[in-house]
């Protein structure tokens, strides 16, 4: 019996060790791929099996796992407030935010920190930004601005900033929405601050200024701080609404700069790295640009032609949320009517595109007939991550999806309904999800704005 018990616990332990979190924005290495073997290749006959489903207010944000727990923010109105019913009212909607962490294995509440909050942008529908976990430390940045420091333990707030006041930032039209970075002792967020500090690094344990640096009059957009390295030389990414920039870390000093004026502050779906020396960005008014990024330089290699956002008017990939995904010599991504595009990374060069992976079930049957997207689907979005060769694709409908994607085109192995889609903000008449969503343990983490779930994926 003893030797039984420690067969069975040597091997619980060993397939824990093998299991993967998802601590920040886009997972462990902040490059939205999921790495975890003994994943299903095709669901089970009536779909994975939700293991947990616990209530949840209302947002954005992804769940974070991190060392048997789960961090979830969310805002819960007041009971004199109702959110709008569309993304553009206009209004004053009270409540608070709130950070719960829960247990991994159940989704029961250990501890829930929270704070008054006023939002008074637009699509006014909780946090954007998800958890960091770093060791055991958590951080969260509100829609509003409030950036704060909780331990992982009790949920006692160690230090908070909040960007307007502190540091006079303009708040964005659709709320902050760029995810912290931590790197090493720093936490480096955008900030948006007026003179010079529009990126600012605090120390991520005091919450103490370490640099400022940047300006970008205006709203300066969503998109979070990545590190990347060029020529040998790690490079703090920022791409604001007037151009993309290069940075040292420790300093802040800029490296280079390359002007992109981008419509409406659209800056949202994450930059990515091509090759060695490539830096890919898309935007939903004015398309995609490749960079040749150098030590201490970068230059455009090619610049969308797109005429505008509509589906005619575009050319390689216009994307208004989803992060688009780099394979080799090729770009998969999700463009402004739900047009999953495949494009030729050095070129721009469009190879294909379907709308099947958008679409689902809440698709009219008259527009789910047409290969063309309709009007109606503007800002249809998927979230793609790759996995052991092949991708898991989340549609706002609620539909994960098993595909392989290569230059020959869509091939959609397997489907499944997880969650259904509660929010109105998109218009037409159309409910969605619009919530990257969480791989973890060999599980999928997604939530609405009534529940957060944990689904089975492991075989």
């Amino acid at each position: 019996m003893t030797r039984w018990c420690l067969v069975t616990t040597t091997i619980l332990t060993a397939a824990t060790a093998r299991a993967d979190d998802w601590p920040q924005w886009l997972g462990p290495q902040r490059d939205g791929v999921w790495r975890e073997p003994g994943i299903v290749e095709k669901f089970p006959e009536g779909g994975p099996k939700v293991l947990w489903r616990q209530p949840a207010g209302v947002g954005y944000s992804s769940p974070a796992v991190a060392n048997g727990k789960v961090y979830l923010s969310d805002f819960v109105p007041d009971e004199n407030t109702k959110l709008p019913s569309g993304g553009f009212a206009k209004g004053r909607f009270v409540g608070k935010e709130r950070l719960t962490c829960r247990d991994l294995a159940t989704g029961k509440e250990g501890w829930a920190a929270d704070y008054p909050v006023a939002y008074t942008i637009s699509y006014p529908a909780g946090p954007r930004c998800l958890p960091t976990v770093d060791g055991d430390r958590v951080y969260t940045l509100g829609a509003m601005g409030d950036l704060r420091c909780y331990e992982t333990a009790t949920g006692k707030l160690n230090w908070s900033k909040n960007f307007p006041k502190d540091y006079e930032a303009t708040i964005p039209v659709w709320g902050f929405a760029a995810n912290p970075l931590v790197d090493g002792d720093k936490l480096i967020c955008l900030a948006g601050g007026s003179n010079d500090r529009l990126v600012v690094a605090l120390d991520k344990t005091s919450g103490k200024e370490l640099w400022t640096s940047q300006s970008c009059g205006g709203d300066f957009g969503y998109c979070p701080p990545m590190i990347f390295e060029y020529g040998g030389k790690r490079q703090l990414i920022i791409w604001h609404t007037r151009a993309v920039v290069g940075l040292e870390p420790e300093t802040g000093k800029r490296l280079w700069r390359v002007d992109f004026e981008v419509n409406a502050a659209l800056t949202a779906p994450t930059p990515k790295k091509v090759g060695d020396d490539g830096l890919f960005v898309t935007s939903f008014y004015n398309g995609s640009m490749l960079l040749k990024v150098g030590t201490n330089s970068a230059e455009v290699v090619w610049k969308s032609k797109a005429r505008g956002e509509r589906a005619n008017q575009t050319t390689d990939l216009s994307s208004i949320i989803a992060t688009p995904v780099v394979d080799g010599d090729y770009v998969y991504g999700v463009c402004s009517y739900g047009q999953l595009r495949c494009i030729e990374a050095r070129t721009g060069k469009r190879v294909w595109e379907t709308m099947k992976a958008t679409r689902g079930k809440l698709t009219p049957e008259k527009v789910a007939a047409e290969p063309e997207p309709a009007q109606s689907e503007r800002w249809s979005n998927a979230f793609l991550t790759p996995q052991d060769g092949r991708y898991f694709l989340f549609n706002e409908q609620g539909d994960l999806i098993i595909a392989k994607l290569s230059p020959k085109g869509y091939e959609e192995v397997d489907r499944a309904h997880i969650i259904d889609p509660t929010n109105t903000m998109a218009g037409a008449n159309r409910k969605v999800v619009w919530v990257h969503p969480t791989y973890a343990n060999k599980c999928v983490f997604v939530r609405n704005d009534a529940e957060v779930i944990c689904v089975s994926l492991g075989k």
